[in-house]
């Protein structure tokens, strides 16, 4: 068998156990719709239960995970998004707790009014049905995922990065024990255990099984699944993230503001890639924070006004202000005032998370108003973009679309509203 007739085998093998899974999914959707709120939480607890019970376990298989990762040549930034410590263990149990005491979407109805005619007529909030989850990296992704998925009703097939699979696998054989205890289906929530990328392709095209398509990698995984997938898709192609500090700024505030959103972590989609900074200010506030950027060994590109301040900062290049670059690396510019740095934004910004440090009332509302992001904050770093900071438990992504989710995606994010009509034996005449 030459080698093109085993790749297409091989394919519509894989083609195969998709549609498998996708069967089995749609199945457990049905059971989830109806699952009580008490069951889906008792479903949480237990799974989390057995990720506190196998840290072991999951530690051994995230070893392998990183000594492949190492091996393949992993950059710093993956090995980071790969890694699980007993920290990042207990976040995803915290975060399976906060979830189970979130109220439950599903059910709540909306505005029922009575029409002329009679009938009472409102909106139910239901679940989506069956949603399919593409990442890359992070293995935390699998229980946010599959924790939201479950309190909002739907089931879940979830396709993690081939560096990840073994910490994936030890994962999903957590949620399937917390999933049988609780007595809700296994199949709720299949992790796909192939790292042959036909996987992908044959997820994003079975509309027949899968509702919807969440994205969660690098902008070549994003831009591939937006172009093929016959499916709907949640998602965002960068994390091109600013913090404008103004010249009516608190300027102690703007340094802690403009470290933490930088330093705190560096690949992560809601980290600040590019500083802004009011010429008013910036001659007294870029040499101490160049000074903090050094020491944790940020290395700093900035505009010919920067530099004049910044003698040692590198020149940035047209590409410096639309890059996402998920590493120690900051773009710095010197804008004359607020409109500025929102035509900046509005020119470079991918609609992710936008950020001003100032004292100027007026102009906190401006930037509120006129900034188009999913996110837009006052005097707060850009990594508070996060379903957990914002008390939604946990996020299945960050959303810059403006249809249906916007931001983090949370358990409202996963579910759609239908229209119900209340009658007493009513007809229209």
């Amino acid at each position: 068998m030459n080698s093109s007739v085993a790749d297409s085998a091989d394919q519509q093998s894989t083609r195969a156990k998709l549609e498998e899974m996708g069967r089995a999914a749609r199945a457990a959707a049905r059971l989830m719709a109806r699952a009580d709120t008490a069951t889906k939480n008792r479903a949480l607890q237990a799974i989390a239960a057995q990720l506190d019970a196998r840290r072991d376990q999951i530690a051994e298989a995230n070893a392998r995970d990183m000594r492949a990762g190492r091996d393949h040549g992993l950059d710093a930034a993956l090995l980071d998004r790969l890694e699980l410590n007993d920290e990042r263990i207990d976040g995803m149990i915290e975060g399976l707790h906060q979830i189970a005491e979130l109220p439950d979407p599903v059910g709540e109805i909306e505005d029922l009014k009575y029409r002329p005619s009679g009938i009472q007529v409102g909106k139910m909030r239901v679940p989506l049905g069956v949603v399919g989850i593409i990442y890359e990296s992070r293995p935390n992704v699998t229980i946010d995922a599959a924790s939201l998925c479950l309190k909002s009703g739907n089931a879940t097939i979830l396709r993690g990065g081939s560096e990840a699979l073994h910490s994936n696998g030890a994962i999903a054989a957590c949620i399937a024990a917390g999933l049988k205890e609780a007595g809700l289906p296994e199949t709720a929530v299949q992790v796909v255990d192939t790292t042959d990328r036909a996987a992908v392709g044959a997820l994003i095209s079975m509309p027949e099984y899968v509702d919807v398509i969440v994205p969660r990698g690098g902008t070549g995984l994003i831009e591939r699944v937006s172009r093929e997938a016959r499916v709907p898709v949640i998602k965002h192609l960068h994390g091109v993230c600013h913090v404008y500090i103004d010249d009516k700024a608190d300027l102690q505030k703007a340094f802690n503001i403009a470290l933490n959103a930088k330093t705190h972590r560096y690949g992560v989609c809601n980290a600040m890639e590019s500083l802004l900074v009011a010429e008013g200010v910036a001659a007294e506030i870029l040499p101490r924070l160049a000074a903090a950027y050094r020491d944790k060994g940020v290395e700093l590109r900035g505009c010919e006004q920067t530099r004049e301040i910044l003698a040692d900062c590198a020149a940035a290049s047209d590409s410096d202000w639309s890059e996402e670059y998920l590493a120690p690396i900051l773009s710095i510019r010197v804008v004359a005032d607020m409109d500025a740095a929102m035509e900046h934004i509005a020119q470079y910004g991918s609609g992710h998370t936008e950020s001003i440090v100032t004292e100027d009332y007026s102009r906190a509302r401006r930037f509120l108003a006129e900034v188009d992001a999913s996110s837009v904050m006052v005097n707060a770093s850009t990594r508070f973009a996060d379903g957990f900071e914002y008390g939604l438990g946990a996020e299945i992504g960050i959303s810059t679309d403006k249809i249906h989710a916007r931001g983090p995606v949370g358990l409202e994010g996963l579910t759609s509203q239908k229209w119900i009509v209340l009658g007493d034996g009513h007809i229209r005449e």
